[in-house]
């Protein structure tokens, strides 16, 4: 199984999604991210490689933007927002079968479905956004094992 997540830049968010994932050594599940309006070859944020140093993880990562070929390697493919969901059909229409927020997926019937942006913000709110992907992601593998 293919998954790829999907935030703006890909310095923040999906990169904290994958490193988390990758970290949890799920047999046969291969990971990737990238972003909507990403630069290619970035670095994580500061704060995002803090707080997953801080969870034990280390994770090599550069950003990339969104390829066709990304899109179509990913079985399932999980933005942060409805608006990152919205503009990747609306160009790939041909994966609108494949494509969810996190939320969306995992939850039964989320007020929001939109993950918590921290670009900009302190280390603090990147642990906010972390431990919100961290408790997403161990309940997407848990349906995904159920299916």
């Amino acid at each position: 199984m293919n998954i790829l997540f999907i935030c703006t830049g890909n310095t923040c968010r999906s990169p904290m999604a994958e490193a988390i994932l990758k970290h949890n050594n799920h047999q046969g599940i291969q990971v990737k991210s990238a972003g909507v309006f990403a630069m290619d070859g970035a670095d994580a944020s500061i704060q995002a490689k803090e707080v997953l140093k801080e969870n034990d993880i280390i994770h090599k990562h550069q950003s990339s933007s969104i390829t066709r070929e990304k899109l179509d390697w990913a079985s399932y493919i999980f933005t942060m927002t409805q608006g990152h969901k919205w503009a990747i059909v609306d160009q790939y229409p041909h994966i609108a079968d494949k494509i969810f927020t996190l939320k969306e997926y995992v939850l039964e019937d989320p007020e929001n479905l939109d993950v918590s942006d921290p670009y900009g913000g302190s280390v603090e709110i990147y642990r906010h956004t972390y431990n919100e992907l961290d408790s997403l992601i161990g309940q997407l593998m848990d349906k995904l094992e159920r299916e």
